[in-house]
């Protein structure tokens, strides 16, 4: 019960902190290309800074080391509404690749488009695979990190979903390196109302090279590496 009533005190300053982004886009507007993106992460750790003081949900950060000089493809595992805010606080200046639904939400949708999200219709197959190709490498040329997450929705933790391969044609057709992440959020903010506290383990991967690699090698490559951390993660 008392996690409960943490968990919605948590969504009433969710709610406020949403209203207060309204009055931020026409100043993160103003910003140009990653430096508005810098600008509007720091909403999303105001969000993990709450969830932590109110929730008591951690992160620890394992693994390779991040780098500032080049962007990447992160491809990464989807358990919850955790990674939408962590990974913003963990990787350099960022955009997503998500379904276009997501953009009709008051607000937060206007600050995916502010923040140049892909937004692809899912149901329109080799279209939406080719926006991603196009839109994704525009966005990497200009020095955003890309978040692809392969399995498309969410996954239990312990659940495996089909692994697309729109993240790593992208890497293929641009040769921008990958960065693999694993993590065990959905065990603490997942499916239901109540969040429980704990640490949210983030695992990431060293960079993939994927020149002259397939799209196909990339994806298996990327999915041995996360399934391989998810059990880890889970036993330990």
């Amino acid at each position: 019960m008392f996690q409960t009533i943490r968990s919605l005190v948590f969504y009433l300053g969710l709610g406020l902190a949403t209203v207060v982004l309204m009055f931020l886009l026409p100043i993160s507007i103003m910003k140009s290309g990653l430096q508005r993106n810098r600008f509007l992460a720091r909403w999303s750790g105001f969000i993990i800074t709450m969830l932590r003081c109110i929730c008591g949900v951690h992160y620890v950060l394992e693994g390779a080391a991040i780098s500032t000089e080049r962007n990447a493809i992160i491809l990464s595992k989807h358990q919850s509404t955790w990674e939408t805010f962590g990974l913003q606080v963990i990787f350099p200046a960022q955009t997503w690749v998500l379904k276009q639904e997501l953009l009709w939400i008051p607000i937060f949708g206007w600050a995916l488009k502010v923040a140049g999200a892909i937004s692809i219709d899912r149901s329109s197959g080799k279209k939406a695979l080719m926006q991603v190709i196009h839109e994704g490498k525009d966005r990497l040329d200009k020095g955003y990190w890309v978040v692809v997450f392969p399995e498309g929705t969410r996954t239990p933790p312990g659940s495996r979903g089909k692994y697309n391969a729109g993240g790593a044609m992208l890497a293929a057709r641009s040769g921008y390196p990958v960065v693999p992440v694993a993590h065990n959020a959905g065990l603490f903010w997942g499916e239901g109302f109540t969040i429980r506290p704990g640490t949210v383990r983030v695992v990431v991967g060293e960079p993939i090279e994927t020149a002259d690699m397939k799209a196909g090698d990339i994806n298996t490559q990327v999915e041995e590496w996360i399934e391989a951390r998810m059990d880890e993660i889970l036993t330990r």
